[in-house]
């Protein structure tokens, strides 16, 4: 199921991908006690990365930041070429809070989407920031994606505690020449989708929807959370301070910790650190 499934509606020139995240998705937010429609919301927007970074050709990170004035302030999400997300949440909710109160503009309210692409062989990356727009985090996206690539695009998204999951459709240039009517109606078969049917298999919920239209259905893409611990990397960084200062730091505090926020992994340093980076003979452990 871990797994973005492209497709093309070869007769009229439409093309689509479903997405469908599963034990990946429980796992990118085990440890996080997110109030249930600030989880939703990120569900969704891993969804949509998975979805969009699919599109990846060559090495590299695709980001996405929702940035509001909301209950929530932000939402992060990125993925590699390989599909390999990962993703965070800040809140000011409580993780009690009902999954039905808000809709994703009551979460984030006034703010902006923006897109990072940092390709592995270019130095500077590529930004674009455009306002949130619409009353979901779907709408959200076709309002970005028609503006980006200049084609109408359709998104239905859901999430829960097990699964996140999304369905999209974007009408390709000769779309009216083929068929005039053919995105009006693709687009209205689409909109009957339920959100339990997204976790049907790729083969069947293609032709529940769409059984009378010839559809090609292409190899899955494999995707998964990736974001293991890095403690060399916490190490150097610590390094980078010097003695003085992680000296300092564990006057004040018996343990350093240090909080990875988009893995949500903790690093916890005791006094036996000074000894390990900065050791008497001078040598530097990296």
């Amino acid at each position: 199921m871990e797994a973005v499934h492209r497709f093309l509606l070869e007769d009229l020139d439409i093309r689509g991908a479903l997405v469908q995240l599963g034990p990946s998705w429980s796992a990118m937010t085990a440890r996080r006690n997110y109030a249930a429609p600030v989880r939703d919301l990120l569900g969704e927007l891993a969804a949509v990365t998975a979805l969009i970074g699919s599109n990846l050709k060559t090495p590299g990170r695709l980001s996405f930041q929702l940035q509001g004035h909301g209950p929530v302030s932000m939402l992060v999400m990125d993925c590699n070429e390989k599909l390999q997300l990962r993703g965070m949440a800040k809140s000011e909710l409580d993780a009690g809070a009902d999954a039905h109160v808000a809709s994703a503009a009551d979460l984030l309210g006034d703010g902006r989407l923006v897109l990072t692409l940092q390709p592995k062989a270019a130095q500077t990356p590529y930004q674009s920031v455009v306002p949130l727009t619409g009353a979901t985090l779907a709408q959200a996206f076709e309002h970005f994606l028609e503006k980006s690539e200049q084609q109408p695009a359709r998104l239905w998204l859901t999430a829960g505690a097990e699964s996140a999951c999304g369905l999209f459709l974007q009408k390709l240039p000769n779309a009216d020449i083929l068929d005039p009517d053919g995105w009006d109606r693709i687009e209205q078969l689409a909109a009957t989708v339920r959100a339990d049917e997204l976790l049907l298999p790729p083969e069947t919920l293609l032709t529940r929807l769409f059984n009378a239209e010839n559809v090609r259905l292409y190899q899955p893409r494999q995707a998964a959370w990736h974001c293991p611990r890095d403690e060399e990397k916490v190490r150097n960084m610590l390094l980078s301070l010097g003695r003085e200062e992680i000296e300092s730091m564990l006057a004040d505090a018996e343990v350093i910790a240090i909080e990875d926020e988009i893995c949500g992994h903790e690093y916890r340093f005791g006094a036996e650190i000074l000894d390990e980076l900065f050791p008497p003979d001078g040598r530097i452990l990296h």
